[in-house]
């Protein structure tokens, strides 16, 4: 993915994406058991990220477009669609025979709602931030205006992002996240539909049986389960009781995973995703409010050490926007070598001297569950790396990702590992993390609390510029301003793959892996 993914904006042809090819002739019915690090805190992915919402999101929501391969959109929901000359509308030709879970027809109203909803309540703030209004002249047209040009709109209107949600039943006027059929009697219009619950166990996602595309999926039920710890569900796998992990990232699972005649593993289904690791620091809070304390931070973590030994060579140094896009500048990155004497310099030099018990200050990581060498070996490598320059650090252990993610949305941390996925496109996955608006009660939002006018500015240029050459050079920018306030320790691109059992067929050809539509996926055994 040297390029970034481009959109065609374009009428699509009216056929229906093709998935991988398959050698034998796909056999219907059969339960499929998908493992997931996490339980999500809701159904409903058009105001929450993660895999865990927007990977079982796909299955419960049918979108306006799906993504192959390439990152080109194909259609869906919309069986075509037409950009304006001017940028400033995209009209979405829908099918005429789609209906929701509850037999219900979807029209435009629903689409429009559901644009809407998502515009407002998504942590990704930048996704569909010039969308102004979505016009309906009639049941089956949806006319998305903009206040400028939008070079990811296509993107943002895929399976991971933008479920088509009932209008009848989500827009009563209660505000979505107090809406009490997020978790119950959730409503979708995807190939799945939601059955039985046990919460942080499983859920299960059962075949919509009146889907309007016709014989799809395939699959009589999607069973997801909760295993947090890799090495669990890499058992599953290999003992025939799990089919498939959509997110791997554990060194030593993934190590097991390649030996095993079990199961397969796939390295470029999940190339959209772009992930980036790295040390959240508070910025609001005292010390981390000093650039200095962590400049200093920054030069006392030995990140090659993080990518050749904790990482056994999987991941590689990252920064602000992933290598995978045209957009990164690593020529332009203020970087910070590891240096003890400067970090001590300038701890020194900020008014942090140590004391007589060699401390100069204390404070505390939290780290994201569920993810060990992204999460757990990354915080109990600082403890004693900061150590080394007079900090002393206590390692808060969550003991969920719920409890985690309200520690980043009640902005009660001081520090912790954290990272994002890059989603396909800057707009979508990266200015998030800096834009000083998107300082939210949600994690994976702006939870460093960093606020630059001038890195405000710059992305929201880039938000709306189509030229790619114009576009990439305001992303140079950004990344050497951002590089140099350090508001985090950039880490790494961390490697995730999926796994699954070798039974799996028909799996999808997308960038998004396990967030896509399971339309055609079936099981040999």
């Amino acid at each position: 993915m040297k390029r970034p993914f481009k959109t065609l904006l374009a009428v699509a042809a009216s056929a229906l994406i093709a998935t991988s090819a398959v050698a034998q002739e796909p056999k219907p019915g059969g339960d499929l058991v998908m493992s997931l690090v996490a339980f999500p805190a809701h159904f409903i992915n058009a105001m929450a990220s993660g895999g865990n919402h927007m990977i079982p999101g796909a299955q419960f929501f049918a979108s306006p477009v799906m993504t192959d391969s390439d990152g080109n959109p194909q259609p869906y929901l919309a069986e075509s669609w037409e950009l304006s000359d001017d940028g400033l509308s995209l009209t979405l030709n829908l099918v005429q025979n789609a209906t929701f879970h509850d037999g219900e027809p979807l029209t435009s109203k629903d689409v429009a709602f559901s644009v809407m909803l998502v515009r407002d309540n998504h942590p990704f703030s930048a996704m569909l931030g010039p969308v102004t209004s979505v016009d309906t002249p009639d049941d089956y047209t949806a006319i998305i205006r903009m206040s400028g040009p939008h070079p990811a709109l296509m993107m943002a209107l895929g399976p991971p992002f933008m479920p088509i949600m009932p209008a009848h039943i989500y827009d009563d006027g209660t505000p979505i996240r107090e809406h009490s059929r997020i978790n119950e009697n959730v409503v979708g219009s995807g190939p799945f539909k939601l059955g039985a619950v046990e919460t942080d166990v499983q859920f299960v996602l059962e075949r919509f049986d009146d889907f309007f595309i016709e014989g799809r999926p395939l699959l009589d039920n999607i069973i997801v389960t909760v295993d947090a710890d890799p090495q669990t569900a890499i058992l599953g796998v290999e003992n025939g009781t799990i089919h498939i992990i959509p997110e791997l990232s554990s060194v030593d699972m993934i190590a097991r995973a390649d030996a095993s005649d079990a199961m397969e593993i796939d390295r470029d289904g999940l190339k959209a995703l772009g992930p980036l690791d790295w040390i959240t620091m508070n910025n609001a809070i005292e010390p981390y409010n000093d650039l200095r304390v962590r400049q200093a931070i920054a030069h006392a973590i030995d990140t090659n050490f993080i990518v050749d030994v904790l990482h056994e060579g999987l991941s590689q140094v990252g920064g602000p926007i992933h290598s995978g896009f045209s957009s990164s500048a690593p020529d332009r990155w203020v970087t910070y070598e590891f240096d003890l004497e400067k970090a001590e310099a300038l701890l020194d030099e900020a008014g942090y001297p140590r004391g007589d018990d060699g401390v100069r200050f204390r404070t505390t990581i939290d780290y994201l569950p569920g993810l060990p060498d992204s999460g757990r070996s990354i915080a109990e490598y600082v403890k004693p790396a900061l150590k080394k320059i007079g900090i002393e650090v206590d390692i808060v252990v969550s003991p969920d990702y719920a409890t985690w993610a309200k520690t980043m949305s009640d902005k009660t941390f001081e520090m912790s590992t954290d990272g994002v996925y890059s989603w396909g496109d800057p707009i979508i996955g990266n200015h998030r993390t800096f834009l000083s608006d998107n300082i939210r009660s949600a994690p994976f939002t702006n939870t460093t609390q960093y606020q630059n006018p001038e890195v405000d500015a710059l992305l929201n240029a880039a938000a709306v510029e189509i030229d790619e050459d114009k576009r990439n050079a305001l992303y140079a920018d950004f990344q050497e301003i951002v590089t140099r306030d350090v508001p985090m320790v950039f880490l790494t691109e961390t490697a995730v793959y999926m796994a699954y059992s070798k039974d799996v067929q028909g799996f999808p050809a997308s960038v998004w892996g396990g967030a896509y539509p399971f339309l055609d996926v079936w099981l040999s055994e």
